[in-house]
């Protein structure tokens, strides 16, 4: 009975070896092949761009940068963000992110305990580096790797040399930021201060306002108000330049007035090109983005370990009304 069952076996299994060898043969013969692995460096690295201000010319800039970069170096790249600073949806982009287990996450800096807490604790439980993008915060209270884009200490800094230089080294000026004065914000200032504070004869008063436009309108009439013979305005936060020079056109006229602001505003180079603004300081977005996404990339493959906790600064220029088009 067993030599019977073990002919039975050893039958069935010289079947079904032929069957195999005949299927191999035709699959060979018809020049099918297996199917590939899937080419995992094109998915080696996922990286995703975050920014409190989607589509607007600066920040399309900074994607593309980035863009170019991550197609260079084989990753992938989504570019997501927000609308009119709305801070919750940002946040609420960066857990997805996070939650996605993203290789990485470059970001615009968000000077406020929310974003920090991400960074320091949520991103880095799932070990996800993050790279602050154009506006930095505080490494020791965000533990991001390192910081891409413009010094704005330095841009403050180069902002108060061009005032000195059309206005002279005696006058008042208002210095106007976003009542949250964020980081980037204070740096800034502190940059303008850096140069001011030894020209005794230049006054300086700082005005805080909200983004909202009737809240800058108010915030500049009150200061024109309290001091008529201002001399010059610095918008510290780009996005109120607008408004603030409307309500300075309504009451006067804008020329005798030296007028002062950033690139990263929707609207400040056509201020610019109007001579309504008298100097920008302009940016180099397209080199955050590429920069920021290469030195990623350095640190995910251990080239670079660890970054420069001080940053990569990215070029900037004082661009100024009678130069441009």
């Amino acid at each position: 009975m067993r030599k019977t069952v073990s002919l039975v076996l050893g039958l069935v299994c010289v079947v079904l070896l032929t069957f195999t060898f005949i299927s191999a043969g035709r699959v060979l013969r018809s020049g099918w092949q297996l199917p590939r692995e899937p080419d995992r460096e094109q998915a080696l690295y996922r990286l995703v761009l975050i920014t409190q201000e989607l589509d607007t010319p600066f920040w399309d800039r900074v994607g593309r940068g980035a863009k170019e970069a991550a197609e260079k170096a084989g990753a992938s790249i989504e570019v997501w963000g927000s609308y009119d600073e709305d801070r919750e949806d940002f946040l609420k982009k960066i857990e997805i992110a996070i939650d996605s287990k993203v290789d990485g996450i470059l970001v615009q800096g968000l000077d406020t305990d929310e974003f920090k807490n991400l960074a320091k604790i949520k991103a880095a439980f799932y070990g996800i580096p993050i790279i602050t993008v154009a506006n930095d915060v505080p490494m020791a209270d965000s533990l991001r790797r390192t910081y891409v884009g413009s010094d704005q200490f330095l841009a403050g800094q180069m902002i108060a040399r061009q005032l000195l230089s059309d206005m002279g080294r005696s006058g008042t000026v208002i210095l106007m930021g976003d009542s949250r004065e964020e980081y980037y914000q204070r740096q800034r200032l502190n940059g303008i201060h850096d140069v001011l504070e030894h020209y005794p004869d230049v006054k300086t008063e700082y005005v805080e306002t909200s983004d909202a436009k009737e809240r800058v309108i108010a915030a500049t009439q009150g200061a024109m108000n309290r001091i008529p013979d201002v001399s010059a305005f610095v918008a510290v936060k780009s996005s109120i330049a607008e408004a603030m020079i409307q309500e300075i056109g309504r009451r006067s006229r804008i020329e005798p007035y030296h007028i002062y602001s950033f690139d990263d505003s929707p609207n400040s180079a056509s201020l610019l090109e109007q001579g309504k603004l008298d100097g920008m300081i302009e940016q180099s977005p397209e080199a955050m983005g590429r920069i920021g996404v290469n030195r990623m990339i350095e640190w995910l493959k251990g080239e670079t370990v660890p970054l420069d906790t001080e940053g990569y600064h990215t070029e900037i220029r004082m661009a100024k009304a009678a130069d441009a088009p």
